[in-house]
């Protein structure tokens, strides 16, 4: 067993960053994460493991600085929160046009605009649907616990580098600011050159010698179809993440008559409200999914045919609900339940939502 601490989801954050060997760190300050940032500032990883943390002038520099770095195949993440990965969004789209590994953490806050520093998820469109320009998808991870938030920085790299694509950690104020008890990954040492050359060396800016070719990277094409080709090579690479890589959770699915569908610290909520629904004699499951994209559309499709509905919940104004119901494609009722500008939903109030939207009407039909 690794070593036990409590510790809040941001500052876990930056403890795995440092024990799974990261190179380096660029990021901006906000709320609701700037602990990662601080955290890192305070372990000094630069003197124990010669980890990079770099506080860059804005969110446009800092993950400019990750494109660069991760185009010499370092293992580089950068953290921020909802208008800050806005800030992103160019960047992101270039290095995922470049197909360039790294990991990006987004605790989202309210918005739109600056909004609130309260949790929300209302970033899951722009986390899942590209977010920038162009045809491209981000592998997402949607951590519900402090511990997923530590390893799911392991899981990310090791994502990242498998398919050479820009992993997103989607969390929220409230995981970033929940603190559990965590167990934590003992140190690994950082790639030397050498590993990185065997890694990364077909792609990798490495510099050229007698053995070894030079490497261009960018993502620009002016000839129309190379770029196509381009894109047909992305497409089939996030079609393998959707073959290989689809992550979720079952709870009290088998005998089921309704399903809630909910992520992150939603989720957690969600599972409270399963205890109570089936105290009452409803017979409610939970299914959380655990990638954003690629989303578990199968699984969804699968209970489609044999539950009377589902249930959408979410910190945001119904996003995720329209990938559920494109999942279900008609076989039966989607319904969606969230709060806005930072409020969190109890318990008591999604069982109210679910009563609301299908027990009174089903129980009308007798």
């Amino acid at each position: 067993m690794g070593e036990l601490r409590l510790m809040k989801g941001n500052e876990v954050i930056a403890e795995a960053a440092i024990r799974c060997g990261c190179d380096g760190y660029f990021g901006y300050p906000i709320t609701p994460q700037s602990e990662v940032m601080e955290t890192l500032m305070t372990l000094r990883p630069w003197e124990s493991t010669g980890m990079v943390v770099l506080q860059a002038e804005s969110e446009i520099a800092s993950i400019h600085m990750v494109y660069g770095a991760a185009g010499a195949g370092k293992r580089v993440m950068t953290s921020s929160s909802s208008p800050g990965i806005s800030l992103m969004a160019e960047g992101i789209s270039y290095i995922a046009g470049s197909e360039l590994p790294c990991v990006i953490v987004n605790v989202q806050r309210g918005g739109p605009g600056l909004g609130t520093i309260q949790p929300s998820q209302a970033d899951y469109n722009q986390a899942t649907k590209g977010g920038g320009h162009g045809d491209y998808s981000l592998l997402v991870l949607a951590p519900a616990s402090v511990q997923e938030m530590h390893d799911f920085v392991i899981l990310g790299f090791e994502l990242a580098f498998k398919f050479r694509n820009p992993v997103m950690i989607l969390a929220d104020g409230v995981i970033g600011q929940l603190m559990e008890k965590v167990e934590l990954i003992d140190q690994r040492p950082r790639w030397t050159n050498e590993q990185i050359s065997e890694i990364s060396g077909d792609w990798a800016t490495i510099g050229k010698s007698k053995v070894r070719k030079k490497h261009v990277i960018t993502s620009l094409e002016m000839d129309s179809n190379m770029m196509e080709n381009n894109n047909l090579r992305l497409q089939a690479k996030y079609n393998k993440m959707k073959a290989e890589e689809v992550r979720y959770e079952e709870i009290n699915c088998d005998d089921a008559e309704y399903i809630i569908v909910a992520f992150g610290s939603a989720a957690r909520i969600c599972q409270k409200t399963v205890q109570i629904a089936r105290r009452k004699g409803v017979k409610l499951g939970l299914i959380r999914p655990i990638t954003l994209f690629p989303f578990p559309e199968k699984i969804i499709s699968g209970y489609a045919s044999r539950v009377k509905g589902f249930l959408s919940v979410e910190f945001n104004a119904g996003q995720m609900v329209n990938d559920i119901r494109l999942a279900v494609n008609g076989k039966t009722r989607v319904e969606y339940f969230g709060r806005m500008g930072g409020i969190v939903p109890t318990p008591d109030e999604v069982e109210e939502a679910l009563e609301q939207r299908f027990l009174k009407e089903d129980l009308c039909r007798y």
